[in-house]
Parts: C-alpha cells; sequence; structure tokens
C-alpha cells in the first residue's frame, strides 16, 4: 500500500490529509466517495517515519477465518463477488484486511479477477489461498472453494491456539521463575553480604556460588541485557537464512518433548494444505510448489521438494519421504495407497485428520508432564537461594548461643 498526500475541497472548506491505496488512481476514487475533490495528489516516500511496520501477517487468523466463512455465506446466498468484497470490507474488524477488501473491490469493478486482484496483498493472502481462489474461479465454484479454505484456515487455527496453550504455561511459569531469581539476586541476597562478611569464616559452596552470582547480575546487569537481546537478533537472522535456518529447524524438531509435538502440528497442516489443493484441482506438481512454500520448517520444505523433484522425473512422490526421518511410515502409505486409487485427496485429509487429533492428545499429555516439571524447577532454583542464605545464618545462630 502506497501512501498520498493530497490537497482537496468538500463542502465546507479546504482539506488536507494522507490516504493510503494501492495506485493514485484508487486514492482519488477513495476521496470522491469521501466527498473530496481533490486539486492536488503526491505520492509520498516511504521513510522509516511514515512507513506501515508489522511482521508476518498482519492480519490475525482468527479474522481470515470470519472473513473467509462470511464469503462464501454471501456467495451462496447469491451475492456478487464484487458487491461481497464491498460488504466484507466495512464488517471486518482488521484495519489491514480492511485496507485490502477496498482495494481488492475497485479492481474487481475494474474487470479483474478475485485471484488476480489479491495477489498484490501477498503478506495477507499467501500463495495457497490465491491458487485455491484460481482454481474454484476456474471451475465455477468459487463459494464451495471459499467454504474448503474456511475448514482449512479454521483446523489450522484450532491447531495454532492448542500448540500455544501447551506452551504457554511452562513460557509463563519460566518468566515467573527468572522474575523470582533476579529480585531475589538483586534485591535480597546482597542485604546479607555484609553480614556473611562480619561473620567470617569459610561459607558453603552453595552461598558463596550465589553470592557470586548476586555480585555479578548487581554490577554488570547491562551485560546480560546484552546478552539476551544478542542472542534474539542471532536466532533471527539464523531463521531468516535458508541454510542456518534448516540446522536451527532440524534442532527444534529435536527438543525433547516440544519436538514432536512441533513436527505433529507441521505434518497436520502440510497434509491439509495438500489435500485442500489437490480437492481443488490444483495441478500436482504446483500445489507441491505451494505447500513447500508455506511449511514454516525448512527441514520438512526440502522433503517436499525432493519429493516433487522425484515426481517430475517420473518417480514415486514418496520415496523421498520413506527415506527421511522427519516423516513417519504412515505419510508415505498413505499418499501411496492414495496414488494407487486416485484418492489422494481423501488419503491426505484422512492423515491431515489423524495429526491434528494426535497434536491433540500430545498437548494434553505435555500439559501434565510441563506443570510439575516447572513446579519443582521453580522450587528448585528459589530453594537453593533461600538454602544458600539459611545454611550461614543457622551458623551464626548456633555460634551465638555457643558464647
Amino acid at each position: 500500500m502506497a501512501r498520498f498526500k493530497y490537497d482537496g475541497r468538500t463542502k465546507y472548506g479546504h482539506k488536507k490529509g494522507i490516504i493510503t491505496a494501492v495506485t493514485r488512481k484508487e486514492a482519488i476514487q477513495q476521496l470522491a466517495v469521501d466527498g473530496i475533490r481533490v486539486l492536488d495528489i503526491q505520492e509520498q516516500q516511504e521513510t522509516l517515519l511514515n512507513k506501515d511496520l508489522a511482521i508476518g501477517n498482519p492480519v490475525k487468523l482468527q479474522h481470515l477465518v470470519i472473513f473467509v466463512r462470511q464469503f462464501s455465506t454471501l456467495l451462496k446466498a447469491g451475492v456478487t463477488v464484487v458487491d461481497a468484497t464491498a460488504i466484507l470490507s466495512k464488517q471486518t474488524e482488521s484495519k489491514a484486511l480492511k485496507k485490502a477488501l477496498s482495494a481488492i473491490e475497485l479492481e474487481l469493478r475494474e474487470g479483474n479477477t478475485l485471484s488476480d486482484s489479491s495477489v498484490k496483498f501477498n503478506r495477507i493472502f499467501e500463495p495457497f489461498f490465491i491458487n485455491m481462489i484460481r482454481a474454484g474461479e476456474a471451475t465455477g465454484n468459487l463459494d464451495e472453494t471459499l467454504e474448503r479454505l474456511g475448514d482449512h484456515y479454521e483446523k489450522q487455527y484450532n491447531t495454532r491456539k492448542k500448540i500455544q496453550s501447551a506452551l504457554s504455561y511452562p513460557l509463563v511459569v519460566g518468566v515467573v521463575a527468572i522474575g523470582v531469581v533476579i529480585f531475589l539476586l538483586t534485591s535480597v541476597v546482597p542485604t546479607f553480604v555484609t553480614m556473611f562478611a562480619d561473620f567470617g569464616g569459610e561459607l558453603p559452596l552453595i552461598t558463596q556460588f550465589v553470592l557470586n552470582a548476586s555480585g555479578f547480575m548487581v554490577k554488570w546487569w547491562y551485560l546480560i541485557v546484552a546478552a539476551m537481546i544478542g542472542l534474539a537478533a542471532v536466532i533471527s537472522v539464523v531463521k531468516k537464512h535458508p541454510s542456518t535456518k534448516y540446522h536451527f529447524d532440524y534442532a527444534v524438531l529435536k527438543i525433547p518433548l516440544f519436538g514432536k509435538l512441533i513436527q505433529k502440528a507441521v505434518l497436520a497442516r502440510l497434509t491439509r494444505t495438500m489435500s485442500s489443493l489437490f480437492s481443488s484441482s490444483v495441478p500436482i506438481l504446483q500445489a507441491l510448489t505451494i505447500a513447500e512454500s508455506i511449511v514454516e520448517n525448512e527441514v520438512m520444505a526440502r522433503v517436499v521438494k525432493q519429493s516433487r523433484e522425484s515426481l517430475e522425473k517420473g518417480n514415486s512422490l514418496t520415496e523421498p519421504m520413506k527415506n527421511h526421518w522427519a516423516f513417519p511410515p504412515l505419510i508415505s502409505q498413505m499418499i501411496l495407497i492414495g496414488e494407487q486409487t486416485g484418492a489422494l485427496d481423501s488419503m491426505l485429509g484422512k492423515v491431515a485428520d489423524f495429526y491434528e487429533k494426535e497434536v491433540d492428545n500430545a498437548t494434553e499429555q505435555l500439559k501434565s508432564l510441563i506443570e510439575p516439571l516447572m513446579i519443582v524447577v521453580l522450587a528448585g532454583m528459589v530453594g537453593t537461594i533461600v538454602t544458600s542464605i539459611m545454611v550461614p545464618m543457622f551458623e551464626i545462630f548456633n555460634d551465638v548461643q555457643n558464647f
């Protein structure tokens, strides 16, 4: 979206401002709808001060689910694509989606297709969405395609929420534990340093360790903050570069407890995507290319790429999957049956259903394991600090009594 600075007139007088639109023509049309006659309009150069900053998709998945569901319902009710887009652009709660739909509406009124109009907003509408819409337009079943898209995104949303739910507990407890430890080491422990120094004698090893940790944190806290920021920056860079991202994603899949959950979630999304594309008559090589681009794990994306290349050479789609540890035998076996029976979309749908249920079960098991484990870890960290203070305190108390 470009930004345009305009100078115009309304029935109430002179008006200046800034408007966002895809093209200069679209900006003038939007202003005309608002009752503004443009006298002068200039595109602004994008700078850090006026740039719209967003990380990832600016539209939440739940808003996309609602949009697709409503779009399908309107089309089935006989509303035209143009009118449905206009209605939804006014109803959606997402500002980014509202802007995109307003621009798409203008494109549609100029005779462009929905798929071609959506391509300009590739940060909102991924290649999977575009190709599904294009297939629906080609077959004349756009309403059914949108309904299928709604099912796809809704299942993806539910799977993502379950994973977030499973990971949120250890994350919250971890943050609380770190906060408590920092508070104890920086505020409580230093008050005992002078007392222990006056006490003299040799302190227990656990007390020496905690006092040294406290002193380091109080004196060099900014180095710890800098190290954490640096680590976050390194991870961000690593995840962006394909070669290093592969090793990062490989390590993620090997994390105890969490790795299996993430693997199942990726497999669920991959098979669900491929099933949706095949059921919409998207060519298999194109579907594999799209699936490769939306898989969020580079390890599995490379296997999908190898499968596509294997198919291009006239070999089996499943051969690379059979020989890779990230793809369980169930995947290759079900795909092979689908290839032989001509029901590949149905088989992949069954696999997706299976792994979505596996994610459900894995999240519940993970919660039951993580909760007591995190409590033990938190108690151990706090208990270590408290013990390190109490042991020499008891020694001081005994010496005073003996004296």
